[in-house]
């Protein structure tokens, strides 16, 4: 997430500006020789949300689809807020729960401000067999598990993490303080073991993190980090020549969207200047880059007064799927073993699709854009976070859902900042990338 967000936004403005200056010179080069994407309109939005004072700071960033198998027309979609929490809707979009993130430790430390979000089905707790939410908050650099019982008086999810989880890469607080900490997140069950784990990034930094889920006393729950990832900031391009993308003194390229293939132990992890990378779950081997955004290779210098890089010639080393930054992933399985990985590309406010196999070498597929359904149900722009199930879901998405967030929502509300999630009808992407 870089546009859009709070405390990304004057370090976002570094990859905006190289973006849209990039994007506008390649997109007139190319507007004669690439036919549009098709566009499809979503069936339904939540509420608005609005990251300032008066709305909580709540900013709509990652979703998840959990299905509720004795009755799927009553499954949830669970989303994070940031600042503003844990939310979860029905399938019509309607809240059904919010869940406040944790108050800071301290007056002058970080609040709880939660990223991303991801499911695990039938994890054994001493208290049973539950599934769960798990979220990264990033303000405190742990992470935090929700039970899910969708009849539960006063809301389906529950507050179940152990109070010592451990941080999940700094020592201390004041290391928390300087939010380098968890952001990204994706769940996975190894079924060779029956394990289940948490693959994590961290803030700023190219890491990613593998943790164990370990059921605790009282039906609780926390982690052990098993091991970490380092990902390049650093890249030699064809020319000889090394290459990082353009940002803010200190900070590294780092990875926010993931997606574990259970099929295979797969890990898909955007970072989100460079591209998508392909790797094991148990991070494990060497990673191997699946598509570069448009932008990779392009020189930037970073000016101090504008807080924005500018941006140098094209050499012509980057993909032609994908805009910086390449954020949301997620898995559409089928049951022949098909299926597509979706990647939203923020900075052209289009989704990009990667055959699901190994052996087809994870092709691109096609693409498509989630377009405005009328004056009042707008479309998805810099988008964030993406869930999708193909499953069915009752009489209104009996073939299936995907949830997007839209990082700009029309017709908004003045100067405010307003974000929220799209329902998509999950058949009408299939059927456009079929076709």
């Amino acid at each position: 997430m870089t546009r859009h967000c709070p405390t990304r936004r004057t370090i976002g403005s570094v990859v905006l500006a190289m973006t849209t200056a990039f994007v506008a010179a390649t997109t007139t080069a190319s507007a004669t020789a690439a036919e549009p994407l098709p566009a499809i309109s979503p069936r339904a939005e939540t509420p608005v949300l609005h990251d300032d004072d008066a709305g909580g700071n709540a900013d709509a960033d990652d979703p998840a689809i959990w299905r509720n198998t004795a009755d799927p027309a009553r499954s949830l979609v669970i989303a994070t807020a940031k600042e503003g929490g844990l939310r979860a809707y029905d399938l019509d979009a309607r809240p059904v729960q919010s869940v406040a993130a944790p108050p800071a430790e301290g007056p002058d430390d970080a609040p709880g401000r939660f990223n991303n979000v991801d499911l695990v089905r039938g994890l054994k707790l001493s208290s049973g067999t539950a599934d769960l939410a798990v979220t990264s908050d990033r303000g405190h650099d742990r992470l935090r598990f929700y039970r899910i019982d969708r009849d539960r008086p006063g809301g389906p999810l529950t507050d179940i993490t152990v109070p010592t989880a451990p941080p999940v890469f700094s020592a201390d607080q004041g290391e928390i303080n300087e939010q380098r900490t968890a952001y990204g997140l994706a769940t996975w069950q190894d079924k060779a073991s029956g394990r289940s784990y948490a693959l994590v990034s961290q803030r700023e930094r190219t890491r990613v993190a593998l943790l164990e889920l370990l059921p605790a006393a009282g039906g609780k729950v926390t982690y052990r980090k098993v091991r970490t990832l380092d990902l390049p900031s650093s890249f030699r391009l064809p020319n000889g020549t090394s290459w990082s993308p353009c940002a803010e003194p200190g900070e590294l390229p780092q990875v926010e969207g993931m997606v574990v293939d259970p099929a295979n132990g797969t890990l898909y992890a955007g970072q989100e200047d460079v591209g998508i990378w392909r790797m094991r779950a148990d991070l494990t081997g060497k990673p191997e880059l699946v598509d570069k955004v448009r932008e990779y290779g392009v020189p930037g210098v970073y000016d101090e007064e504008t807080e924005e890089c500018e941006a140098g010639a094209d050499p012509g080393y980057g993909g032609k799927r994908i805009s910086a930054d390449v954020e949301g992933l997620t898995l559409v399985n089928e049951d022949d073993g098909d299926g597509y990985l979706l990647a939203s590309s923020q900075g052209d406010d289009t989704f990009a699709a990667y055959d699901r196999e190994l052996s087809d070498h994870n092709e691109y597929e096609g693409g498509f854009r989630v377009a405005p359904a009328g004056g009042t149900l707008d479309g998805s722009e810099e988008c964030d976070g993406a869930a999708a199930l193909n499953e069915p879901l009752g009489p209104k998405y009996p073939h299936g859902l995907l949830v997007v967030q839209d990082g700009h929502d029309a017709p908004g509300d003045g100067d405010r900042p307003a974000t929220n999630f799209k329902f998509v009808d999950l058949g009408k992407v299939m059927k456009t990338l079929d076709d």
